[in-house]
Formats: C-alpha cells, sequence, structure tokens
C-alpha cells in the first residue's frame, strides 16, 4: 500500500520535471520579470491613492438608505423647501448660572461673525435662550460641499472667540456628529494600515523565521491593495460604487488578511517542493499546480458570499459587497501570479537563513512527526469523543447570544472616546427640547398641512411644530389655530414654502432624535398619518435610523440563507460529495454562533457596549461563515487529495499534519489584521474586528483543528458520500 502512493507521486514528479525541461529558459526568465513589472506599475499608480479615499467617499447616513425608504424620499424633497444642500449644525452655549442679557448680545455678535465664514452655507439662525435662562441654542447652516471635518473646526474656532466667561460652547447636530465620524476615520491610510502590516510582519517574521520571506508576502499584500484601491477609487468616482471610511477600512483589512493567507498556502507548497526538486522553476510550477485548486475555490467562496449583500436594501451593505469582492479577486491574483514570480527570482534564498536542500531522500509530504501528527493521533484514537465534547462546547457558548442587543445604537454612541457633538447634545437636552436641532421632517400636501399639524401635535413624543416659510430655512411656529404670525396681533400669518402642492413641517421630539424612544414617536407618527394624512411622508434623523434598522433586518434574514446555499454548492462542486459539504458548512454556522455568543456577553456584561447597529450579526456572519470556509477549504482539499491514495482515516491525518501549521498561520494572521480594525474609534468596527478575530481564532484551534477532523475520522469514507471516493472505488 505503501509503495502505490509512492510510485504514483515518484511518476508526477518526474512528468513535472519534463515539463519543466520543456519551457524555454529564456521565458523561465522573461515571464516572472514581466509580471514583477506589471505589478510594480499599476502599484506605483495605485499607490498615491491612499490619500485621497475622502474626494470620493461619504459618511451620510442617508445616502445609503433604500430608494423606497420613506426618509429618503423626503431626504430627495427637501431641495425643494431649502436652498442648496447645507448640512445644519447645531450649537449651543451654556453656563452654570443664569445669562446676561449683556451675555446673549456677545453671543449674537459671534454668530453673526460667523455667518461670514465661507464654510457657511445660509444665514444662522438668531441666538435662542433656553427657558431656564443658562443656555442659547442657534442653528447654522455649513455648505455642504466643504470638507465637513474642517468646517466644523472653522466655525468652532469663529464662534469661540472673546466669549464671556464661564460659557461652554459645543456644536453638535447631523454636522457635528458627521464631523466626529469623518476625524474618526481619519485615521485609515495610516494608522490603520500601519497597525496591521506590524502585526502581519511580526507573526511572518516567527512563523518563516527570515526577513526576506515575510517582506515578499507583505509587498503581495500591499501590491494587491494598491491596485484594488485604484479600481474601487474610479469606479466610486464615477458613481458605480458608494464608498465610505467604513467600507475603506474593512477592505483594507480584507485584503492584506486574505492575501496573506493565500500567500502563507503557496509558500508551504513551495518550500515542500524546493525540498523534492533541485530546480526552482519545477517547484514554482508544482506549488501552483498544488495550490491553484485550493486558493482560487477559498477566493470564489468569498467573493461569492461578499456578492450576495448586492441583495440587500442598504447601500452601504450592497456597496460593501463589490467593493470588498474586487479587493479578493486581486488578493487571489497577486497571490497566484505575483508571490510565484518574487519567490521565483529569489529562489532558496527567499527563506534566508533557513534555505531548503533538495534532499531526493526527504519523505513525502504529510509523513513523520511534529504537533500536528500527535493531534491527529490523539484524534484517531478517539474520535466520536472528541467531536462530541467539542460540538457540545461550542453549543454551550451559542446560549450568548440571547445577550447581544442588536436592534441599532443612538447615534451619539457610534463614535467611541470623546466628543464634542455628544457632550453637545447633552448639554441640548438639559436646557432644551431633548429633540431640538434635530427635528423631525413631515411633507404633507398644502391643503392638509392643519390636519398634519394637529397630528403631531396630539402625538405625546412631539414638543413642538413649525413650517418652513422660506427658502433660508427659516420657520413659523404651527398650533391648534393655524400657522402662528410674527408681532403684535393682527399682523398676518406667513405663508408657507410650497413645492409641488406640498409643504414642509418640523416637529420637535422630546426625546434625543438617536434615541430608541424617539424612533418609537416616529412609528407611531407615521402609523398616524396613514389613516389622517396618507399621502404624509416622515424623515429626518431619526426616521434614518428607524429604516436603516428595519433595512437591516430584513437584510439579515434574506442574505445568511442565501450566503450558505452559495457556500454549500460551492464546496460540493470543489470536494465532490454532499456529506462533507454539508457538514461542513455546520461546523462553520456552530463556530459563528458561538463567536457572537462570546461577543454578546463581553459587549454587554464586560465592555458595557450602548448595544449594535443591526448590521453588525450580518457581516459578522458574511466574514466568519466565508473566511471560515477558506480553511475547511484548505484543510479538506488536502485531505480528499490525500485519502485518493491512503484511504479516508489515514487522509485525514496526512491532510491534518500537511495544513496544521498553514492554517494556525493563517488564521493568526487574519484575526491580526482584524484586530487592527479597533484602532479606529468607531463602534460598529470595534464590534466587528472582535467577533471575527475570536470567531477566525475558534476556527483555527478547535474548529479546523479537532471537530473537523475528528468528525471525518468518525464517519470515515462515507464522508465523501455520493462520490466514487465514499463507495470505496478508486
Amino acid at each position: 500500500m505503501d509503495e502505490h502512493p509512492r510510485r504514483s507521486r515518484r511518476a508526477a514528479a518526474a512528468r513535472g520535471e519534463g515539463a519543466a525541461a520543456r519551457v524555454p529558459r529564456r521565458l523561465r526568465v522573461a515571464l516572472p520579470a514581466v509580471l514583477i513589472l506589471v505589478w510594480l506599475a499599476a502599484a506605483a499608480v495605485g499607490g498615491p491613492y491612499f490619500g485621497r479615499v475622502d474626494e470620493v467617499s461619504s459618511n451620510d447616513r442617508t445616502a445609503y438608505l433604500p430608494e423606497t425608504a420613506e426618509a429618503t424620499e423626503v431626504q430627495e424633497r427637501l431641495e425643494g423647501f431649502t436652498e442648496g444642500d447645507a448640512i445644519p449644525a447645531v450649537v449651543v452655549f451654556a453656563a452654570d448660572r443664569e445669562l446676561t442679557p449683556d451675555d446673549v448680545a456677545a453671543i449674537q455678535e459671534r454668530l453673526d461673525a460667523a455667518a461670514r465664514l465661507d464654510v457657511v452655507g445660509g444665514e444662522p439662525s438668531p441666538a435662542l435662550p433656553s427657558e431656564d435662562g443658562e443656555a442659547v441654542q442657534a442653528f447654522v447652516p455649513l455648505d455642504g460641499a466643504a470638507d465637513l471635518g474642517d468646517a466644523t473646526a472653522e466655525l468652532r474656532g469663529a464662534l469661540a472667540e472673546d466669549l464671556p466667561d464661564g460659557v461652554e460652547l459645543y456644536v453638535t447636530g447631523p454636522a457635528g456628529f458627521t464631523s466626529d465620524l469623518v476625524g474618526a476615520f481619519a485615521g485609515i491610510d495610516g494608522l490603520l494600515l500601519g497597525v496591521a502590516l506590524a502585526a502581519v510582519l511580526v507573526i511572518l517574521v516567527i512563523v518563516y523565521r527570515s526577513i526576506l520571506l515575510p517582506l515578499a508576502v507583505l509587498t503581495t499584500s500591499m501590491f494587491a491593495l494598491c491596485v484594488a484601491l485604484l479600481v474601487v477609487w474610479w469606479l466610486a468616482k464615477a458613481g458605480v460604487l458608494l464608498l465610505s471610511g467604513q467600507t475603506q477600512g474593512i477592505l483594507f483589512i480584507l485584503v492584506i488578511g486574505a492575501a496573506t493567507d493565500y500567500a502563507l498556502l503557496y509558500v508551504a507548497r513551495y518550500r515542500d517542493e524546493l525540498v523534492r526538486t533541485p530546480r526552482k522553476w519545477t517547484a514554482t510550477l508544482r506549488a501552483l499546480r498544488g495550490s491553484l485548486e485550493p486558493i482560487v475555490a477559498s477566493g470564489g467562496t468569498v467573493i461569492a458570499g461578499l456578492l450576495c449583500l448586492l441583495l440587500s436594501d442598504l447601500r452601504s451593505n450592497s456597496a460593501l459587497g463589490p467593493v470588498a469582492a474586487i479587493g479578493i479577486a486581486f488578493a487571489v491574483l497577486a497571490a497566484l501570479t505575483l508571490l510565484p514570480a518574487v519567490l521565483l527570482a529569489l529562489g532558496r534564498a527567499a527563506f534566508w537563513p533557513r534555505r531548503p536542500a533538495y534532499d531526493p531522500r526527504a519523505p513525502e509530504p504529510g509523513e513523520g512527526g511534529g504537533l500536528w501528527a500527535r493531534v491527529g493521533g490523539w484524534i484517531a484514537r478517539r474520535p466520536r469523543t472528541i467531536w462530541i465534547v467539542t460540538a457540545a462546547v461550542l453549543a454551550i457558548g451559542c446560549v450568548g447570544v440571547t445577550q447581544l442587543q442588536a436592534s441599532g445604537v443612538p447615534q451619539s454612541e457610534l463614535v467611541l472616546g470623546a466628543s464634542e457633538a455628544r457632550d453637545g447634545q447633552r448639554v441640548l437636552g438639559e436646557h432644551f427640547p431633548a429633540g431640538s436641532g434635530s427635528p423631525a421632517s413631515v411633507i404633507a400636501p398644502e391643503d392638509e398641512l392643519q390636519d398634519a399639524a394637529e397630528v403631531l401635535l396630539a402625538e405625546d413624543g412631539v414638543e413642538e411644530v413649525s413650517v418652513v416659510i422660506d427658502r433660508a430655512g427659516r420657520t413659523a411656529p404651527v398650533t391648534e389655530d393655524g400657522i402662528q404670525a410674527f408681532g403684535p396681533p393682527g399682523t398676518p400669518a406667513p405663508e408657507p414654502v410650497v413645492a409641488d402642492g406640498r409643504v414642509l413641517l418640523q416637529a420637535t421630539l422630546a426625546d434625543a432624535a438617536d434615541s430608541a424612544a424617539a424612533e418609537d414617536t416616529v412609528r407611531s407618527l407615521r402609523a398616524s398619518f396613514a389613516n389622517a394624512v396618507p399621502d404624509a411622508l416622515v424623515g429626518g434623523v431619526t426616521a434614518t435610523d428607524v429604516d436603516t434598522n428595519d433595512a437591516s433586518i430584513r437584510d439579515r434574514t434574506l442574505i445568511v440563507p442565501l450566503v450558505l446555499a452559495v457556500i454549500l454548492v460551492i464546496l460540493m462542486l470543489l470536494l465532490r460529495s454532499v456529506l462533507a459539504p454539508v457538514l461542513l458548512v455546520a461546523t462553520t454556522v456552530l463556530s459563528f454562533g458561538t463567536a457572537m455568543g462570546v461577543a454578546g456577553v463581553v459587549f454587554q456584561h464586560v465592555l458595557r457596549m450602548p448595544g449594535a447597529d443591526p448590521a453588525v450579526p450580518l457581516f459578522g456572519f458574511v466574514f466568519l461563515v466565508a473566511l471560515g470556509i477558506d480553511y475547511n477549504i484548505f484543510l479538506m482539499s488536502r485531505v480528499r487529495e490525500e485519502s485518493l491514495v491512503h484511504g479516508t482515516r489515514e487522509g485525514v491525518q496526512r491532510g491534518l499534519r500537511l495544513t496544521g501549521g498553514i492554517i494556525t498561520s493563517a488564521g493568526l494572521v487574519l484575526a491580526a489584521t482584524f484586530t487592527a480594525l479597533s484602532v479606529i474609534p468607531v463602534l460598529f468596527l470595534v464590534q466587528i474586528a472582535f467577533i471575527v478575530a475570536f470567531g477566525v481564532l475558534l476556527d483555527t484551534f478547535v474548529v479546523r483543528s479537532l471537530l473537523v477532523p475528528a468528525l471525518a475520522t468518525d464517519i470515515g469514507r462515507a464522508i465523501w458520500w455520493p462520490s466514487r471516493l465514499g463507495r470505496g472505488e478508486p
């Protein structure tokens, strides 16, 4: 039995030597040189785009809503009632004493001065004192074409000059919170990349105990990222794709992690072949032949999973799908072209100081001892006990999913750490109605203005109602008696702005615009309007949150089973089996459930987080399942290869010995790259970083190392049912 596989492999090696010898020597030199030059030129063009992503990206949540969402329709219709595309900043001046008339006059002077700034896109509202006399608020429209982070900073600087003693200034509202997000994402190009690359470099140096090889692998990853970013940038410029700071960060991490994982698989094959053949060209061809199928299958699985996001109602999700898929495609391409070319050029020197020497008496791959041989032996002795105990522990971890509160988080909690906008909203709520600065926008037919106003006034969660009376954004209060006049009795009431036969009402909410109570108010208003004023539309900051959360929940329900179905089909085609793919998908889902359960406990009871966005479970699922299947493919494709020669149970042992180190290294690299996402102080990214990093490590050290090999060993050749291999046929 032992002689047959040796003869077959030696025959294959001889055929490989013959094929390599037939390739002209000039081509052996020219082909890798051309590949390296092409990648170098493409990366040189794409590299400078790292500093230009903000030119084609947007962090405005409304821009990513479904076209059919009510808040989206309101946002589109607002252009008919206001001038330009200004973004409102709510400015709050507060003191721990009652403000004097002189204080209010000084504040008004600062507002008048700010009106002359280039970044201000309209006339600020007059200073409005609070009922307790300790605060003043005003609305300043910022030019939507300006850089919002710089515009907010410039406005703050102008308003802070010569303020009365003891008066504190806060810039909050939509402009303030968006500025916070812009500032949080400012570290993506430098800090995020630096941390991710440094973490990967340390792991690669430890794994390879080499200098040149880690640099070659990292160069492959960075070149893939440069070219992917170049393509994505121009597609976003052309309006084909939507790009945000969040999508950009995930793209960086996915490409670096995936390209490095694929490189690890190729390098392992190449090193084995350098021991078995004296010629580096032959070693390259054999390594490519052995790694092509699992790398393409792995990349194809991730791409297929990501492209399922195209069915998302939220454009932030549907945009991530193709952006990340483009990144993975270039990661696969770089791992199969650039890296082999670089390693062919370097030869054995790439592994210095531990160069692999040619040894014709070296044992066949999969033979010998080591850690993974001992793990395989332990699994072979007690496979059923191991998989039952492992599955039970993972199932217990899934119970923590009940602690995951993924129904949405307030906008004020999106950015971690210090936030002037968050502090300003808190101060605003102490002195004014909590929803001041971010009113609900209601567009209603002109002839039903009063009916719409009465619906708003009857709602407990609404404090005040007004109607827009000019295109500069000025409003007049509306009561049960109609639009109120400015001035002494007898002054005629102002006329509202009418656009396409509709008027714009603004409802100041009693609760903070990003609170759960405010969302309940919006839902209640929509239900009331459906009966009283069917043509009325409710939009604004709170309505955007409501529609975003609803779309995210719908996306989860649709996309999760679709991703599973797509991955299952790919695995069936790769492994020529039905039972094995079903079991592999089941173990991946179990691993995902455990990761989410642990995350739920950690977020709620350890880190005391305010909850999670509904998209967090969806993104966690897509990344963990798609990337976790990579390790299934690495392991089981090699197990199948070995099973064809040695039988299933021996094939599992050999496959585990051959891929255990690769999968462990790949898991550490991917976990480290996703952990780097946590340096960006955005709640969503920090949560995704934890879920994916923990889930990948769980997959690496428990599922792929114990559960899957134990299951395959216990089931035996029947795991390949209904293929010929499952029936024991050659």
